[in-house]
């Protein structure tokens, strides 16, 4: 839906840039709340529950911080968000390295 909202409901509204922006958010959330179905389809694969529970975590909080602070600076031209963007990049980085190590741990 937010992929739609921005293709139509914001084209003319923002430019070019903003509208990347947009896009890149829709983006890294559809991604990690794909993962945050495997994470949850992956204990019956005998992976730890507990590593994927964080990591699931860390992709929620990704989301938040990451895609909401584009949406946030895009929508609400407030520049402060801005630096939280890359506490949410490293939120997904962390999410992905534990379910990796959970991987690796079967």
């Amino acid at each position: 839906m937010a992929g739609a909202f921005g293709a139509h409901g914001l084209r003319g509204v923002l430019g070019e840039r903003g509208l990347e922006v947009f896009q890149t958010a829709v983006t890294y959330q559809m991604y990690h709340s794909l993962a945050l179905i495997l994470v949850a389809l992956l204990p019956v694969a005998g992976l730890s529950r507990h590593l994927l529970g964080i990591a699931s975590g860390f992709f929620v909080g990704g989301i938040v911080l990451f895609s909401g602070s584009l949406y946030l600076l895009v929508l609400t031209d407030i520049r402060w968000v801005g630096p939280v963007t890359p506490v949410g990049g490293i939120a997904f980085m962390v999410g992905w390295i534990l379910v990796a190590i959970s991987g690796f741990r079967r």
